[in-house]
């Protein structure tokens, strides 16, 4: 059974810094591609950022050179490093694997 969960979520001020994590647990991929959307209220899930197997990462231009996706050495632990935080940044954040999602993690953006 694949599963994903996801932490690191919280409240931070404009202009700081939150790193998210996800755990893959029970892939038969070994060579992982993952994949961190959000959903802000009362707006559809985006895709935020994707890293594959092969550390190719790929992001929106929303958040291009503020956010940053990584993997661990081990490979089953994903991050989303995310700087320079904004309001228009809040959102329940979730990874994917395949069609495996994540709970969420929220995050909240305010002074």
């Amino acid at each position: 059974q694949v599963r994903l969960v996801e932490s690191g979520g919280g409240l931070v001020q404009p202009g700081g810094s939150l790193r998210l994590s996800c755990v893959v647990t029970g892939s038969i991929d070994r060579i992982y591609t993952i994949h961190w959307y959000r959903q802000a209220p009362g707006k559809e899930r985006e895709l935020v950022a994707t890293i594959t197997g092969y550390n190719i990462t790929g992001a929106v231009d929303s958040v291009k050179g503020r956010f940053t996706i990584s993997r661990d050495f081990a490979g089953n632990t994903f991050y989303l490093q995310m700087n320079s935080l904004k309001p228009e940044d809040t959102a329940v954040y979730y990874c994917k694997h395949f069609d495996y999602w994540g709970q969420g993690t929220q995050v909240t953006v305010s002074s």
